[in-house]
């Protein structure tokens, strides 16, 4: 099959959201928790982390536009803060029911049947459940002009993860944890650790750090 920019272009719109999302492969499912200035608390699916930075440590995740009122963005640029949550695949259905279209005074946390928690006085909530729990501080907005989307910027506040789950040299396996995984808008997926390599060389082959 050979798709043209033209032939994109003439697809129907929903059939080519659903090609192109699902095309950018596997990621993490990260809910992400915030607050409203009056106390609202608020949860919500995204497929679009990204790391920016180790030092300082900062990741970024992609907005929608926000031609309407959206909680999660209005929130945390109201507060400055909000939480990224991580759980593990027997939660996927609850994931996913996050996304659904709640009134701005219900709680997606309660709604789905989550667990709320507030730690170490952060001003964002997270889920109990979650197996990975960082909290955020906003640090920068970046307007996308080519479609409007936004991405937010965020320094990471404090993390809390199972003291099992990083190796020796840092590195945490999502597999081991168990932590969902998606494609697109609606699939779900667990993890398979496959291995890791040795840091690439022109002249030496690299070696299974297993």
């Amino acid at each position: 099959m050979y798709l043209s920019k033209n032939d994109l272009e003439k697809m129907d719109s929903r059939y080519r959201a659903t090609l192109i999302n699902s095309l950018a492969g596997y990621k993490s499912a990260v809910l992400i928790g915030s607050q409203s200035i009056e106390g609202k608390t608020n949860l919500a699916i995204f497929n679009s982390l990204i790391h920016i930075g180790a030092n300082p440590p900062l990741y970024g995740f992609l907005c929608r536009p926000d031609t309407v009122k959206r909680d999660t963005l209005n929130n945390i640029l109201e507060t400055g803060f909000y939480t990224f949550n991580f759980v593990s695949v027997e939660h996927y259905q609850k994931a996913h029911q996050t996304s659904a279209k709640y009134d701005s005074d219900v709680s997606e946390i309660a709604a789905v049947g989550f667990t709320e928690a507030f730690k170490n006085k952060f001003q964002a909530p997270f889920v109990s459940e979650a197996a990975v729990k960082i909290g955020l501080k906003f640090k920068e907005r970046v307007d996308i002009k080519i479609n409007g989307t936004i991405m937010i910027i965020g320094s990471i506040e404090f993390l809390e993860i199972d003291v099992h789950l990083p190796s020796t040299d840092g590195f945490v396996d999502p597999s081991k944890a168990n932590l969902l995984a998606c494609v697109g808008l609606d699939a779900y997926y667990k993890a398979e650790f496959i291995d890791r390599l040795s840091y690439a060389k022109t002249d030496k082959w690299p070696e299974s750090l297993k």
